[in-house]
C-alpha cells in the first residue's frame, strides 16, 4: 500500500471486520471492496475520512423475483468511517449507463477486499465497455462546479483545489484519447502537467494538503488558477470524444457467470 494513501493496521481490521458483518447480516458475498474518495485519489489528511465503497452478489433467488428489492447496502456513517456497496446487476447497469465513478472503484490502489477472477472480468469489460463521451461530461461538470462554488474567494480550502484539478485533468486525459482515467491523481499529473513550474506548485500544493486538517483554508495559488481558467476556457468548444458501437453482452455474460458462481 501506498505511503500517500494511508491507512492504519487497526483501521484495516476493523473495515473488514465490517465487511464480513455486511455479508452475514444480508447473506451476500462482497466481490470487491475498496477505498473511494482521497485516500483513493493519494491526496488524503491526516483526518481524512475512510469511503469504503463494495460491490456485492446475492445468491440466486434474489435474482428471481417480480418485485423490485433494495440493490444498495449502506452503513450508518461511524466516526470517519463511511461503507457503503451496490449490488452486483446495479453496478454492472451503471456501468453500461458510463458511470465513471464505479470506474474509480474499480481502479483504487487501496483494495480491502477482492475476488481476484471476478475483478480481472469486471476491469476488462470496463474498458470494453467505457463511453468517452459521458466520462468527459462526467468529469468536465464536476470541475466546473467545484470551480465555480468553491475557488473564488480570497482563501479557499485546500481540498478543494483538488477537487477541480483531478477531475479536470481526467478530462483531458479522456479527451486525448488515452482511455479509462487512472484514478490516482498523480497519475494523471505526470501524464499531464508539462510546465515545470505548474509542477512545482501543484507538488506543494499536495504537500500542504498531505499535512493539512481537511477543513484548512489558505491562500490561492496564482499558477494553478491560470491552469484552471485556461483549460476550462478552452474546454468550453471542444467536443467530447465518441465512441464505436459497445457490445453491452460482455455484461450480462458477467452477470450470470458471477451470480451461478456464488449461489
Amino acid at each position: 500500500m501506498e505511503t500517500n494513501h494511508p491507512v492504519s493496521e487497526s483501521m484495516k481490521s476493523e473495515i473488514v471486520a465490517q465487511i464480513q458483518r455486511i455479508e452475514s447480516t444480508h447473506d451476500v458475498t462482497v466481490l470487491y471492496a475498496c477505498e473511494s474518495g482521497s485516500r483513493g485519489w493519494g491526496f488524503a489528511s491526516p483526518d481524512s475520512d475512510y469511503d469504503v465503497r463494495f460491490i456485492y452478489v446475492h445468491r440466486l433467488p434474489w435474482y428471481l423475483q417480480v418485485s423490485h428489492a433494495r440493490d444498495v447496502i449502506e452503513m450508518p456513517i461511524n466516526g470517519d468511517l463511511d461503507i457503503n456497496g451496490w449490488e452486483l446487476r446495479k453496478a454492472l447497469g451503471l456501468m453500461k449507463k458510463g458511470n465513471a465513478t464505479l470506474i474509480e472503484w474499480l481502479n483504487s490502489p487501496v483494495v480491502y477486499r477482492a475476488d481476484e477472477s471476478f475483478l480481472a472480468q469486471i476491469r476488462e469489460a470496463a474498458q470494453q465497455t467505457h463511453q468517452s463521451e459521458r466520462s468527459f461530461h462526467h468529469y468536465i461538470h464536476m470541475a466546473r462546479g467545484n470551480y465555480h462554488e468553491y475557488l473564488r474567494g480570497e482563501t479557499v480550502r485546500l481540498k478543494r483545489y483538488l477537487y477541480v484539478l483531478r477531475p479536470l485533468l481526467a478530462t483531458l486525459w479522456v479527451e486525448q484519447g488515452r482511455g479509462v482515467a487512472p484514478i490516482r491523481f498523480s497519475d494523471l499529473v505526470d501524464a499531464l502537467v508539462t510546465d515545470p513550474a505548474l509542477q512545482q506548485s501543484i507538488d506543494e500544493l499536495l504537500d500542504h494538503k498531505r499535512q493539512a486538517r481537511e477543513s484548512q483554508y489558505g491562500r490561492p495559488w496564482p499558477l494553478i488558477n491560470q491552469f484552471i481558467d485556461t483549460e476550462l476556457t478552452r474546454l468550453e468548444s471542444v467536443s467530447p470524444p465518441t465512441h464505436q458501437k459497445i457490445d453491452f453482452s460482455v455484461l450480462d455474460d458477467l452477470l450470470m457467470h458471477i451470480v451461478l458462481k456464488n449461489s
